[in-house]
């Protein structure tokens, strides 16, 4: 099968789209690590900031490695591309293939992070007993018997 020029190129915006989604959660990070920072001197509770500053340094690490095969895999695509017009068809599917498994990974450790992401979430919220101890299930069940204790309206 004949690799095309257009097939590489195919990759080229859904990678700089997920490359500026990167971005922006790597700023939104940074933003939040400079204000627990500030959190850390100001307040007497520093265990609940410890560790949600230490889930914030792996979140740090996994989007770096985000980025890096995100970087990658358009490196290889741009590779691709130019071996497909110089000619180098064999060599071209082995970079394409590349690329795409690099984008792959880059997919996988953003689900990680994501992952992660929501157990800084609930770290935040465990000082908050009330929270901490409710699910969706419990959740419901109140809700379902705070409306049949409503009398009926007129």
């Amino acid at each position: 099968m004949e690799l095309s020029i257009n097939i590489p190129a195919l990759l080229f915006p859904g990678i700089t789209l997920l490359m500026l989604a990167y971005t922006n959660r790597f700023l939104a990070l940074a933003s939040l690590i400079r204000k627990l920072h500030e959190q850390y001197f100001k307040h007497h509770d520093k265990q609940n900031i410890i560790g949600q500053i230490r889930n914030l340094r792996g979140r740090l690490h996994l989007i770096r490695y985000m980025q890096a095969f995100g970087v990658l895999s358009f490196l290889l695509c741009m590779v691709c591309m130019y071996l497909i017009f110089r000619g180098y068809n064999e060599g071209a599917h082995y970079i394409f293939a590349a690329s795409i498994i690099s984008l792959i990974v880059s997919l996988v450790i953003s689900l990680v992070e994501i992952l992660q992401s929501t157990k800084a979430l609930e770290l935040e919220l465990s000082d908050v007993e009330e929270l901490a101890q409710s699910n969706v299930f419990k959740d419901l069940w109140k809700k379902d018997e705070e409306e049949e204790e409503e009398p009926p309206g007129l």
